[in-house]
């Protein structure tokens, strides 16, 4: 839509309503100078009548209409929260075609699925072992994400209270919610990697606080439910051996909580995915929904309305000035 038309800045009753007054006003001018013998000359009528003319003519408030197009760019950004407990150390894991590699391992494979999956998207990394870190801030540098999977490593005995499924919740909490502060428009989504194992014995808490800043989610189980020894990995990264279940003297045995990673995808309102079945972020129906996650370009027409009463308004001022002097020459002739 391009060209003139009218847009009431009173809204269309009210200019209507004074428009008609105006009108009226005018039909009385000419009936008054019709039926009025006197000194009023015809162009003094006219030039009353253009006068209301005019006034009605702004009330309607003309303008222009231009149609532009408005180009939005909305992004995907995808968090991913790695679980580097000490039983992402146990070598029962699957993924896709390899068998029997460290959980943490497996969680690496899906890392690389999720960045190819997602291209042209941001990415920010937490890993959340006794607590939550956000080791790499939003970035759309892919392969920052990739360095900082094959940097992972299980936590350190010593450094580990017990496994707590919900390690990750205020760090996640905190970063999306900054990223949902400074990129409203995003669609964010999160890929959390676990065993879902809990060893200490509180509640765990819900993930449900997280809903708010999400738009899809998926909970990646790694691990098998017949589990596997915990390694005792060091903080200089040598071996120590396995870790000892003090309750038997023997050493421990790490089990993938499918239950609770099923809990957590549903407090998310997520998918589950299990690479234990065989699933891999590639072949799974989460990379398909990722299509409609990827960066859109959206573009949109709007009709912009500009008031343009100014020609109008010189012309009201010009026949008013043209009245004032016929009524002020007039009114010194019948003083003198």
């Amino acid at each position: 839509m391009n060209g003139f038309t009218f847009a009431p800045a009173l809204g269309w009753l009210a200019a209507s309503a004074l428009a008609t007054a105006l009108a009226a006003l005018a039909v009385g001018v000419v009936a008054l100078h019709a039926r009025r013998r006197g000194d009023e000359t015809l162009g003094m009528c006219v030039r009353r009548v253009v006068i209301c003319v005019l006034l009605a003519v702004l009330a309607f408030t003309p303008s222009v209409a231009a149609t532009t197009t408005s180009r939005a760019v909305n992004a995907t950004d995808v968090v991913i929260a790695a679980d580097v407990t000490g039983s992402m150390g146990v070598g029962d894991a699957t993924y896709g075609d390899r068998r029997d590699i460290s959980r943490l391992d497996a969680a690496k494979a899906a890392i690389d699925d999720i960045t190819t999956t997602y291209a042209n998207s941001s990415f920010a990394a937490v890993s959340f072992g006794s607590a939550g870190t956000l080791d790499v801030p939003l970035t759309p540098d892919a392969a920052a994400i990739d360095h900082w999977a094959a940097s992972l490593r299980p936590e350190a005995t010593a450094a580990s209270s017990g496994s707590s499924a919900d390690a990750a919740i205020d760090q996640l909490l905190l970063t999306l919610k900054s990223i949902r502060d400074a990129h409203p428009d995003d669609r964010i989504v999160l890929y959390l990697i676990t065993d879902g194992e809990q060893t200490i014995p509180t509640s765990r808490r819900t993930f449900s606080s997280l809903r708010r800043y999400l738009d899809d989610a998926c909970v990646i189980g790694v691990g098998t439910e017949s589990g596997g020894r915990v390694p005792k990995p060091e903080a200089d990264g040598a071996d120590g051996g396995w870790v000892v279940d003090p309750s038997t003297g023997q050493p421990g045995v790490s089990i993938m909580d499918r239950r609770q990673i099923e809990s957590i995808a549903d407090e998310l309102s997520g998918t589950a995915l299990f690479t234990e079945d065989g699933g891999t972020v590639a072949s799974s129906a989460i990379a398909r929904e990722s299509q409609r996650w990827r960066s859109t370009t959206t573009y949109k027409e709007r009709v912009r309305v500009t008031p343009v009463v100014w020609p109008v308004v010189f012309a009201l001022l010009a026949v008013m000035a043209w009245e004032a002097g016929a009524w002020f020459g007039r009114s010194r002739r019948l003083l003198q």
